[in-house]
């Protein structure tokens, strides 16, 4: 698994899912708020994907030009930052147009009044 990711397993954990898995979440919370498209979200997160690739090069003296473990990476903050998009934008729409949406689930809206067997 180390010879994937490029570091050790708690080094991805601590710095990919804790360090940049917080800088995913509130940049993803950061584009939904600003009403940006979500195809804005790729461009940032595949730029913070390099800069998670540093600091466990530079910190952690994990392998900086590692294929595999940049893709894996900015898989794991790329889902992240969905996440926090369409959670952001879910509460967003039914608190700025309550009466033409609501919310339908953590993710996801629908028009009032619409229901599943409609």
């Amino acid at each position: 698994m180390e010879a994937l990711l490029g570091t050790s397993i708690g080094v991805f954990i601590g710095v990919t899912v804790v360090l940049s898995g917080f800088a995913a979440f509130m940049t993803g919370q950061a584009l939904a708020a600003t009403w940006r498209p979500v195809w804005q979200l790729w461009l940032y997160i595949l730029m913070l994907g390099f800069a998670d690739r540093f600091l466990t090069w530079a910190l952690f003296q994990g392998e900086l030009l590692s294929p595999t473990g940049y893709a894996i990476d900015t898989a794991v903050l790329l889902v992240i930052a969905l996440l926090a998009f369409y959670l952001t934008r879910a509460r967003q729409m039914a608190a700025q147009y309550p009466w033409l949406y609501e919310r339908s689930g953590p993710f996801t809206w629908r028009e009032r009044g619409r229901h599943v067997d409609d």
